[in-house]
């Protein structure tokens, strides 16, 4: 029988800056236009945070009963090892999704932007059939590209609008920038998994490109979202302070590129996951602060 720590470890807690970085970003473009709002951003923050948990568990189920957790190196996989019982691990699942819809209808009542519900519903969608279903999008490379719509222009941009009923330049650039390092954090996590999930057929975006243009895909992810904010930072001076968290990028890439493998990766996902954070917090904070541009 799993324990609580099983529970907290198969929640995957070093992806959950993915979940906030976009909500402190996004709530950072709305105060720029002095349009911020603790409420909303509070429920959004509760929308993200349990959709990011209700999609590792998704992924643990689903995972678990067809087999492809059997074999692997990481955190604790719930159904895969035999810990708990994969109705429970299902379930769980299913009550953060529920979690994430009455507060993302409480978020759009507040806003009074029921609209977005929509966006809300395709999300815990994508959050399903990431590895559950008949043909699971995660198994046929597309992950990557549903991680930086949803935890990069969904959550960022939404959390903006739902406060400020508009997006601005600030919006959309963080919103990029926070995809693409979701994408690192989702990335180096498949590069870790590589052999066992080629074994399985799970044929990841990290599987399909192999292990040396994975690694490169990496780098070149946090080289995208580095490129985003200096180009910000003409048009938003507190820009320059989501700058500063890319003091954090040369270890993780450095033992990516130099071929760490298995259990070594761990320490590199932990690692995208705090630059992953610190840039959503220095970034929406820089931008409150210093909304004005750098030259003019």
């Amino acid at each position: 029988m799993a324990s609580l720590r099983d529970w907290v470890e198969g929640a995957r807690p070093r992806t959950l800056p993915a979940a906030v970085a976009p909500v402190v970003i996004g709530t950072g473009a709305a105060a720029a236009i002095g349009k911020a709002s603790a409420a909303a951003a509070l429920l959004a923050l509760l929308v993200a945070v349990s959709l990011q948990i209700g999609c590792n568990y998704a992924n643990d189920y689903s995972d678990g009963i067809r087999g492809t957790d059997a074999e692997r190196v990481g955190p604790v996989r719930l159904v895969g090892q035999g810990l708990a019982d994969p109705d429970d691990v299902k379930l769980a699942a299913f009550a953060c999704f529920g979690f994430a819809a009455m507060t993302g209808l409480a978020l759009c009542a507040l806003a009074n932007t029921f609209w977005i519900l929509l966006l809300g519903a395709a999300a815990i969608f994508a959050a399903w059939f990431y590895t559950g279903g008949s043909s699971p999008y995660g198994y046929l490379g597309l992950g990557e590209v549903f991680v930086f719509v949803f935890f990069g222009l969904v959550a960022v941009m939404g959390t903006q609008y739902t406060q400020a009923l508009q997006i601005t330049t600030a919006g959309w650039a963080g919103a990029v920038g926070c995809g693409a390092l979701s994408c690192a954090i989702l990335m180096v996590n498949n590069i870790r998994d590589i052999p066992g999930d080629r074994v399985a057929g799970k044929r990841t975006l990290a599987v399909r490109l192999g292990e040396r243009y994975a690694r490169l895909a990496y780098a070149g992810m946090i080289a995208v979202a580095l490129g985003t904010t200096i180009a910000t930072t003409f048009h938003h001076a507190g820009a320059l302070a989501g700058l500063a968290a890319f003091g954090l990028a040369p270890w993780p890439v450095a033992k990516t590129l130099q071929g760490s493998k298995g259990r070594d990766l761990i320490p590199v996902l932990a690692a995208t996951g705090r630059l992953t954070l610190a840039f959503g917090v220095l970034f929406g904070i820089g931008i409150a602060l210093a909304p004005q541009p750098l030259l003019g």
